[in-house]
């Protein structure tokens, strides 16, 4: 027998209750699309060796019709804005103040100067070549910080009407292109000019922009 059948009034539900469960069955459908594509291009880059975020933004612009359908709307943006910063934070928690004091000062300001100096190329070469000056920001932050992944985080965080996703696109292949290349040479290169392994690693960590392929 319910409350109802007994006479008594049905208990009420709180207001933060019933905020999340609004909240909730607004953004179900897009954290369920966005889950599966990032479970699926977790699958294909372990079997195929390309990087997650490559496959994630080409199944991402494939399946791009159903950002649309209005069940779906909300929870992709609420994964391509909100969770997907998170995600870039999360990703610089992993570096430790231990880790960076361990390195000194020296490769520290270097490496700080070299990201200044990228973007600031980046941004230039793009004028020059007639792109816009946010295209730029895009193709010299994801060369300066960490390839494909610091595109995807700059895209987001750039107003759209700035951006093609073309332009995206293009920047996560080609970046992911350099990167792979710089992996199977400049090892080769810096034995050959007889560089320690620090040395090396050094280099090896400062110009290739992918992190999963310089590790």
């Amino acid at each position: 027998m319910t409350n109802t059948d007994l006479g008594e009034a049905p208990t009420p539900r709180g207001p933060l209750a019933g905020q999340a469960r609004d909240w909730f069955l607004a953004h179900r459908g897009g954290i369920a699309l966005a889950t599966t594509i990032a479970l699926a291009s977790s699958f294909l880059a372990e079997h195929y060796g390309a990087p997650v975020m490559l496959f994630a933004l080409l199944l991402g612009m494939a399946f791009n019709f159903l950002n649309e359908h209005p069940q779906a709307s909300a929870g992709t943006g609420f994964c391509s804005k909100t969770l997907l910063r998170i995600g870039v934070a999360l990703l610089g928690l992993r570096l430790t103040f231990a880790d960076v004091s361990q390195l000194g000062v020296t490769p520290i300001v270097g490496v700080v100067c070299m990201l200044v100096l990228t973007l600031l190329g980046g941004v230039v070469l793009a004028r020059i070549f007639g792109r816009s000056t946010a295209f730029g920001l895009l193709t010299g932050g994801s060369v300066a910080i960490c390839g494909a992944s610091a595109a995807m985080a700059i895209a987001a965080v750039l107003p759209r009407k700035f951006l093609k996703e073309e332009e995206v696109l293009l920047t996560v292949v080609g970046v992911t292109a350099m990167s792979t290349l710089a992996m199977i040479l400049y090892p080769m290169l810096f034995g050959a000019l007889g560089l320690a392994d620090v040395e090396s690693g050094y280099m090896i960590g400062a110009t290739i922009h992918d992190v999963a392929q310089v590790v």
